[in-house]
């Protein structure tokens, strides 16, 4: 009886080490040293927490633009790098309808969420006859977090709900192409880019919104982009914006002439 409650007592002991019963345990390793962030690194990320929607950058801007003038249909184009890129980067500048009372208001890197933050500040504000939407990429490829198709979309309805309350005619665009993201690899956009163009395109038919095809001009057989339309996969070239802008142009003419 004692042999088994002994047998018994050690069993339940934890084994604390490989060696002796009793031993002191040996000292863990010590974790790797975090690498610590670069001041400039430091700066960009004090610079999102302070103004993460990014309100700021077209502040300025929209407090100089001239209010609408009598028979002006004003259109805002409304995104990420995309956007942001049409006509300001170089080689574009003449792609960026020449003449035409359009806006661009169009922030690098931007998601859906921060998008919904400014709309009010970036679109609504500007009294534009109409709006295009560009946006999404960012969000498959987590910019600002995770994100489920599902959290996009309700980004799409609520951009489009704030439009269509203030008289602001939706017209949404269809996220380009994208076979990998060069600054997050690995995050297979190109299936999830094709579902989510799946679902704006029935949620446009479903409310009478616009739907403007850039997409399948663009895309190639393995749901990138096509050769000489990309500088990268991602972002247009001159010959990329060429092939979107007659597309936007259709589109906001169908827009602004329907009731």
């Amino acid at each position: 009886m004692k042999r088994l409650a002994r047998t018994l007592l050690l069993a339940c002991v934890p084994l604390m080490t490989v060696g002796s019963y009793g031993q002191a345990p040996a000292p863990a390793s010590a974790p790797a040293a975090a690498v610590a962030p670069s001041a400039q690194q430091i700066a960009a990320m004090q610079a999102k927490l302070a103004d993460w929607p990014q309100l700021g950058r077209y502040r300025a801007a929209n407090a100089a633009l001239a209010p609408v003038a009598a028979g002006e249909q004003r259109v805002v184009f409304y995104g990420d790098s995309i956007t942001d890129g049409w006509g300001r980067k170089a080689g574009t500048e003449s792609t960026f309808f020449p003449g035409k009372p359009y806006v661009n208001r169009g922030i690098s890197g931007q998601t859906t969420p921060q998008m919904v933050v400014r709309f009010r500040q970036d679109v609504i504000d500007l009294h534009p006859a109409a709006v295009v939407i560009l946006a999404g990429t960012n969000d498959i490829a987590g910019n600002t977090g995770p994100m489920t198709p599902e959290m996009t979309e309700d980004n799409f309805r609520s951009m489009a709900d704030l439009a269509k309350a203030n008289g602001i005619k939706v017209i949404l665009a269809s996220i380009t192409p994208a076979f990998d993201y060069p600054w997050k690899r690995g995050m297979e956009p190109a299936p999830k880019i094709k579902a989510l163009n799946a679902w704006m395109k029935d949620y446009c038919e479903q409310n009478g919104y616009t739907y403007l095809d850039y997409y399948t001009s663009l895309t190639d057989a393995e749901g990138g982009m096509k050769p000489g339309t990309s500088s990268d996969g991602v972002h247009p070239t001159a010959k990329g914006y060429a092939i979107m802008e007659p597309l936007a142009q259709a589109a906001i003419d169908k827009t602004l002439a329907s009731k």
